[in-house]
Order: C-alpha cells, then structure tokens, then sequence
C-alpha cells in the first residue's frame, strides 16, 4: 500500500507539472490535433477500404477469405492513424522544446487504445478474446502507465528450478500465454490444412489421410519446439525426458506405440482406407468412416461405431469388399421338389434373375447350378454379379429370392416341404 501510494503521489506531482508547463501544454495540444486528424482520415478512407476489399457474395477462394479478413480489423484505423500521426509529430516537439514526455505518454495511449479495440471489436469471441481481455488489456495498461519494464525485470529476476531445468517467472508466464496461442494457432492451422488436403479430389483416400496426420505432427512439433525456445528451456532437457518417455513406452505403452505404427503402415500401404467395407477374423464387420493414430473406426449398417485398434489390421486376417466400386459375386439358395423336371430349372431362374436391373452381365451372368439332393428337395444355388456390397443398407439377397419365387410359381414349379410317411405295424383286421 506504501508503494501504490508512492505512485500516485508521483504520478499526481507529474500531472501538475505538466498543467504548468508551456511544453506539455503544446505536446497535449498536438495529441488532440493528431487524434482530430486521426478520425478524419480514418472516417474518408473507411468507405474506400469498404468498397476495395469487400469480395463478391459469392466468391470463396482464399483471396475473397483473405479480403474479408482484413475487413475485420477496420476499426483499428483510428488508434492506428492517431499513433502514427503523433510518433511523427514527436521528433518536431522534442527538437524545439527538448522534451517530450507527454507525446510519448500519448503514444502509449494510443496503443493501449489499439489494443482495447482490438478485444472488444476485432477478435472473435473465444480463446482469442478471453487472451485479451486478461492477458493484453492488463500488459497494455502496464505499458500505458511506465510500470512495464519493472514489472517483466522483477519477474526475469525471480528463478524457478525444476530439477536440471531453471528458468525465470517471466519466461513461465511468456510460455503459458505462448504455448496458449501457439496450440491454438496450430489447432486452427491443422483444422484449414485438413480441410485443403480432404478437398483434393485427386489423392486417394490413404494418401489424404496421411498427409492430414503428416500435417498435423509437423505442426505441432514446430509449435512445441517453438515453445521450449520461447520459455529458454535448454533442448538437452528435452532430450532427456525423450529418453524417459522412450523407456516408458518400451516398459507400458507397447501397445499404443503398435497401433501408431500400424496407422502408418495402413496409410503408406492404402490396401484398407476410408469408406472400404470390411469384415475382420474377429467377426467385426462395417465400413471404415475414419481412421486415427490408433484405432480405426467401423460403422455398422445398423448405425452403430465399432473402434478397431489398428494392430487388428496388420496382424489378423481382414476381407476387404471394396475396391472403389468394383463388382462382387454372390449366390441365393433355393430347392424344389423331387416331381419337377429340374432341367428345365437353370433357365428359368437365370432368366429371372438377369433380368433384374441391379445383376450385372459382366464379368459373367447369373449361373444357375445344380448343388445336390435333400432329403425332400433337390437343392439349387444361383451365382450372380452386383456392383456393390450387400452390407445391409444395400440388399441383394432379397429381390433375387422374391424373383426366383415368382418365375418357378409362374412356370408351375412346385417348392418343397419335408414329407414323412408313417408306417403303422401290428395292427390286425
């Protein structure tokens, strides 16, 4: 309380110093003449700006993104014009008055006017504005009244020491508010590569996702060296704790580190990538919607996610259906009845069968065969061609039953049912 009352007697003494002085009054004319200047200027070349920069409606590529960005700092004209306009006007004043603190005084204040508008107008509410409002507006303020550079010089002096790692309080306070932007920046920078890589209708679906998680590693590993340069953490304690985390994952994460590394080699290879239709030797069964550094994930027909660790993809047997809308083979069973001319069966139903309008002539029609003879019927099978995947949103087997039904109805065939005769011994007239 002592020293906050020392600095407003100070500061009291130095208002009234500059009441009374010629030289102030002049310097504090000229700030009103540079902010008057300042809002003409910014109030004629806004509109200018306006219609320069605004894209049309409709466009969508980076340079209308771009144009519209700049739109949005807009209001910083004013504090910006204002500061330029007295830094120019402060080399005059000191040279014909040999001082010249109230312009730097003012200048500081146009800064910290920058800054307040730059919270409260241009940033998006969100990590960014919640990052001004405590972090900018408070240092701005520091600045404003002189009390900065003692501020950061007491902090740079207090040291903290985490074993062979030291550093100052300022630096963990410059890290926390870095890193905080730093990982953000990447966040939002991993979020627009993605979105650019996945746009790119020419790369194969493997190709795209390795490049996103490619992206993504290298991003956030510039972020993290960037951080340990900014905070005067030494690399080799970083190296270090390398080595610690490599001994873990040699002792408990084995597992994890399997499931990278089969991630990447599922990517490099790209013989299963999003949007195959899989079926593993566990039973599991779906198409891939997306795949992770560590797992894969299967969506059923039914809707339901099934989380697939990758390593189940390199060491066990996987049936891949898909092959970008190639055609697969299937067969419906069905049996008719020991009186029926069974010669006459493979073309009826191959004729009912081509003719619906998901079977495909090619690579072969459908194939009527003669599989063998029940105990009440003799058993048929008919192979056909479909391009797709009878994985349940899409059925097959259905229509082709209904129309093997049908043709042998219409041509008189009759279906078979199990048929017992009872023999009734002992019985006497």
């Amino acid at each position: 309380m002592d020293k906050l009352q020392g600095w407003l007697n100070e500061a009291t003494e130095t208002a009234l110093g500059w009441l009374a002085s010629p030289a102030a009054l002049s310097q504090f004319a000229l700030l009103v003449v540079a902010y008057l200047a300042a809002r003409y200027l910014s109030g004629r070349l806004s509109p200018l700006i306006v219609r320069t920069l605004t894209p049309k409606p409709e466009a969508t590529h980076i340079f209308a993104r771009l144009r519209r960005f700049a739109l949005l700092f807009l209001p910083l004209l004013l504090p910006l014009f204002s500061y330029a306009l007295t830094a120019a006007g402060e080399g005059l004043i000191r040279s014909v008055f040999g001082s010249g603190e109230v312009i730097a005084f003012g200048k500081r204040a146009f800064l910290t006017l920058a800054a307040w508008v730059l919270v409260r107008k241009v940033l998006p509410a969100g990590f960014l504005k919640l990052l001004g409002r405590y972090v900018l507006i408070p240092v701005a303020a520091l600045y404003l009244l002189g009390l900065l550079d003692d501020a950061t010089t007491r902090l740079d002096a207090a040291r903290i020491n985490l074993g062979n790692i030291q550093f100052s309080a300022l630096s963990l306070i410059r890290g926390v508010i870095a890193g905080s932007l730093l990982f953000w920046l990447g966040s939002w920078s991993n979020r627009q590569s993605a979105g650019y890589i996945k746009a790119q209708a020419d790369l194969r679906p493997a190709t795209r996702e390795l490049a996103i998680k490619a992206t993504e590693v290298v991003i956030f590993g510039a972020a993290f060296l960037l951080l340990m340069s900014i905070m005067g953490i030494d690399l080799t304690a970083v190296a270090v704790l390398g080595g610690a985390l490599g001994v873990g994952i040699g002792l408990g994460l084995q597992q994890i580190a399997a499931n990278f590394v089969s991630g990447v080699i599922l990517l490099l290879e790209g013989q299963t990538t999003v949007g195959d239709y899989v079926e593993l030797d566990g039973g599991e069964k779906g198409t891939i919607v997306k795949m992770t550094a560590r797992a894969c994930i299967l969506e059923t027909f039914d809707g339901k996610w099934i989380v697939v660790p990758n390593e189940h993809f390199i060491t066990t047997r996987v049936v891949n259906y898909s092959d970008q809308g190639s055609a697969n083979r299937y067969e419906a069973l069905f049996s008719v009845s020991y009186e029926t001319d069974i010669n006459t069966i493979p073309a009826i139903v191959a004729a009912a069968v081509g003719a619906l309008p998901f079977v495909l002539q090619a690579p072969d029609g459908p194939d009527c065969e003669l599989r063998g003879f029940g105990e009440s019927s003799v058993d048929f099978a008919v192979e056909y061609w479909a391009s797709g995947i009878d994985d349940g949103k899409n059925k097959y087997g259905s229509p082709v039953l209904f129309a093997i039904w049908n043709a042998l109805k219409e041509a008189g065939v009759e279906m078979p049912y199990p048929r017992r005769v009872v023999e009734m011994r002992g019985q006497t007239a």
